[in-house]
């Protein structure tokens, strides 16, 4: 896949994930969330037989439903907080991979509910490997994280994976902490026991069709456009890695597929971000979003009262490339496109959001 050769090329297995989910159990976590749907919709076109297990979806509108996932895989209703269902839904459907996605995802209500923030995203963390530890089937585990599990210095660099984890909001810090609950399990128990392969994956700020959360920019751009109002932008110079889902979603995928062929070898933290220089402020993706739109505008509605988020973030994916072979697909310009592109269709009378969701994936230029 993408820039350089491999190790899965040595094994007569194409460089994208090619038939490495063909007929396998997979389970997805937090499956009726934004990047969950998208990414349990791909493993199905995959080949994969999916099981999803998660809360209900949380908006009105969401992508769950309308990828009618409930009917396409295996979706099961519960919360990674209750470890006894979650460790019996995995005895249950015995899958060989798993991708953790369940979390509490937003830094602005990581401020109005902290604890429920920590309990979701470390302890949900940690109930979810012990569930893996004591299913004989797991032989994969990608625990998805963020960038903002890094200390931020704010000072133009871009993160690696052996930079300092930290967190100043309770959303960041929790992320943090549940890159040391996958770094201690790998440490303790699955290196020694040698049969699950475990990593973590680090991706940016997430951009696409069917996103349909409060307080995010694309689907609040969205909002404010369809209703003919002027978008509101919080924060217009803060700095960050835009991606679009497919680009992260290739990477777990690409990285589950190591993990299989080569266990040991690829256990560890990866960062899943834009090209180098590619970061982009607020108002910049704002403008691009307004210009595929076609028409509207943005105001500029700064609180200097409001709870602190990070101005500037960027992160380096050298390692992905180098050692995966992993890209992302295009700019973050196209990106913006590719996302509003969806939207616009979701307006039009008999709008098939699998079909189009579908067709995205199979155009995805990577692969």
């Amino acid at each position: 896949m993408g820039v350089g050769q491999s190790p899965l090329e040595g094994l007569g297995v194409k460089p994208a994930f090619g038939g490495a989910f063909s007929g396998r159990s997979v389970l997805v976590t937090g499956h009726t969330g934004f990047k969950g749907a998208w990414l349990s919709l791909w493993l199905r076109e995959l080949g994969a037989k999916v099981v999803g297990y998660a809360l209900p979806p949380d908006t009105t509108a969401n992508l769950h439903d309308q990828l009618d996932l409930a009917r396409l895989m295996d979706s099961r209703l519960g919360d990674v907080r209750d470890a006894a269902l979650l460790a019996a839904t995995l005895r249950e459907t015995r899958p060989e991979i798993v991708f953790h996605l369940a979390a509490q995802p937003l830094v602005r209500l990581s401020y109005e509910k902290p604890a429920e923030t920590f309990a979701t995203n470390v302890l949900g963390t940690a109930n979810l490997l012990d569930a893996v530890r004591r299913t004989e089937s797991v032989r994969v585990c990608v625990v998805v994280t963020t960038d903002k599990c890094y200390e931020n210095r704010e000072d133009g660099s871009a993160y690696r994976e052996d930079d300092r984890l930290g967190g100043r909001d309770p959303y960041s810090a929790s992320k943090a902490c549940a890159e040391l609950v996958v770094s201690s399990y790998r440490d303790s128990f699955f290196q020694k026991e040698g049969r699950v392969s475990l990593a973590s994956a680090r991706a940016g700020n997430v951009i696409g069709g069917g996103d349909w959360a409060c307080e995010r920019l694309l689907p609040d751009c969205i909002r404010a456009l369809a209703a003919g109002q002027a978008i509101a932008v919080r924060n217009p110079r803060s700095v960050r890695p835009w991606q679009h889902v497919l680009d992260p979603l290739s990477g777990y995928l690409t990285l589950a597929a190591h993990q299989l062929a080569e266990p040991a070898a690829f256990a560890e933290a990866w960062n899943f971000g834009p090209d180098p220089g590619a970061a982009l402020t607020t108002a910049e993706v704002t403008d691009l979003v307004v210009r595929a739109w076609g028409s509207g505008g943005w105001k500029d509605a700064s609180d200097p009262s409001a709870p602190h988020e990070a101005g500037l973030l960027s992160l380096d994916s050298a390692k992905a490339r180098a050692r995966l072979g992993w890209r992302p697909d295009g700019t973050p310009q196209e990106a913006v496109a590719r996302a509003v592109a969806w939207y616009r269709a979701s307006r039009e009378k008999g709008f098939d959001a699998a079909a189009f969701t579908r067709r995205q994936i199979a155009d995805y230029g990577p692969l």
